[in-house]
């Protein structure tokens, strides 16, 4: 039997939670609840498309111009976003994950990043899927098994699916106070705004709404958190139904990304037919900015998760 181009999959089920897991990125291929979508799929012999389900490791979303200094040394890698001129997520999306166990409704995947130019650490990298009553149940952890610190972190990158129609036709419930806004050619950060002000209000979503036309491609912060210190985005049809993702102190961040195509007539199966939501450990180009940058000494492990669930 010939091997899936996006790798080994992995079926979990539990109750009416069905998921995929394709060992390539260890990404999450599919995610449906009693039969429906909640994260745009995609072919398991097909090159996975946008980053979907993909792991994002050892940073997630932007290094600007791919280069960046840590402890006092210039380093370069390679650039993954090239008409933007940037690295883009990491270095763990293209690695072929193994199983390290699994059951029917868990698996654990188990990669490494090897010393490279660029980024010469060595960090292993684990991934858990677990699906439950509450939804998928998923987490990323990077341990440093190499000499010398190392700079990290991390994400996922889902696109979310509410129901039928496109991200336009969905409400969007996201409890940011402060987006970070953005160079208009490189998508990398100039500085935080009150989502009050920021775009004339537009991307305030502290209240659910309909996203309409409105183009989104940022991170946000200042997140509203619950008594456990978790937050929640929640995207939903007119009719209610919908999805839920949420996550807990690790991530003081999270991108969300409308997934609008520069030419949606080229590749109208990509335009706006789910809404990226990327809990994040880091803002974009965290490599340089060093705010909220982790650093891994060696033998020491960093652990983020979240939770995908059915409304």
């Amino acid at each position: 039997m010939t091997r899936p181009l996006s790798g080994t999959q992995y079926e979990l089920t539990f109750g009416d939670y069905s998921a995929t897991i394709a060992s390539v990125g260890a990404s999450l291929r599919t995610l449906t609840h009693r039969g429906r979508d909640l994260v745009v799929p995609f072919d398991a012999d097909s090159v996975r498309p946008a980053y979907r389900g993909a792991a994002l490791a050892p940073w997630p979303n932007r290094i600007g111009g791919g280069a960046y200094r840590f402890d006092g040394v210039l380093q370069q890698v390679p650039l993954t976003e090239p008409e933007r001129g940037n690295a883009l997520h990491g270095l763990a999306t293209w690695l072929d994950f193994g199983a390290i166990e699994q059951t029917p409704s868990r698996v654990t995947l188990g990669a490494t990043i090897v010393a490279q130019p660029g980024y010469p650490h060595r960090v292993d990298v684990e991934v858990v899927y677990e699906l439950g009553a509450d939804g998928l149940r998923s987490a990323i952890t990077g341990v440093n098994t190499g000499p010398d610190a190392a700079p990290w972190g991390t994400g996922p990158h889902p696109y979310l699916v509410a129901g039928p129609g496109l991200v336009d036709d969905w409400s969007l419930l996201l409890p940011a106070d402060e987006v970070l806004e953005v160079t208009p050619d490189t998508l990398l950060p100039l500085g935080l705004a009150s989502v009050d002000t920021a775009n004339d209000g537009a991307w305030d979503f502290r209240e659910s709404r309909q996203i309409g036309s409105v183009f989104i491609d940022h991170a946000f912060t200042s997140l509203a958190r619950d008594a456990a210190g978790r937050a929640s985005v929640e995207v939903r049809t007119a009719g209610g139904e919908g999805v839920a993702i949420t996550w807990d102190a690790a991530c003081p961040w999270v991108q969300v990304h409308t997934a609008d195509q520069p030419q949606p007539e080229l590749h109208p199966e990509l335009h706006r037919v789910g809404l990226a939501v990327e809990p994040m450990t880091c803002p974009p180009d965290a490599f340089n900015s060093g705010t909220d940058l982790i650093v891994l000494g060696p033998g020491e492990s960093h652990t983020a998760g979240w939770t995908i669930s059915a409304l």
